[in-house]
């Protein structure tokens, strides 16, 4: 499971990759989880960028939408439901990046 410092940075990369520090910790753990990659630049300096797993982990959380527009839950008959319920791939991808993890006390 990622710690909630982790998370933190996952969003930060989202909005603001540019403000973000390289060197801190929680970027080996996202990278080791493949959620995000590394840029080297031509100047010496590193750009961190979201994978696709990495995006579909915050969609799958509803953290980060970019400025997309949430969903709406109210739903109008019951053969909607399964339309409008979360993709089994986003559900797995979200499960994987969380796997593995200690609580946190």
């Amino acid at each position: 499971m990622l710690s909630p410092h982790e998370f933190a940075t996952l969003m930060l990369i989202r909005h603001a990759p540019d403000q973000l520090d390289t060197t801190r910790a929680e970027i080996d753990a996202l990278l080791e989880r493949q959620l995000i990659m590394l840029e080297h630049r031509a100047d010496g300096h590193r750009r961190v960028h979201l994978t696709p797993r990495g995006r579909t982990l915050l969609d799958v959380f509803g953290a980060g939408s970019h400025g997309r527009t949430r969903v709406h839950t109210h739903r109008r008959s019951r053969d909607s439901d399964d339309a409008q319920a979360a993709p089994p791939s986003l559900v797995a991808a979200a499960a994987d990046a969380m796997q593995g993890a200690q609580p946190q006390t």
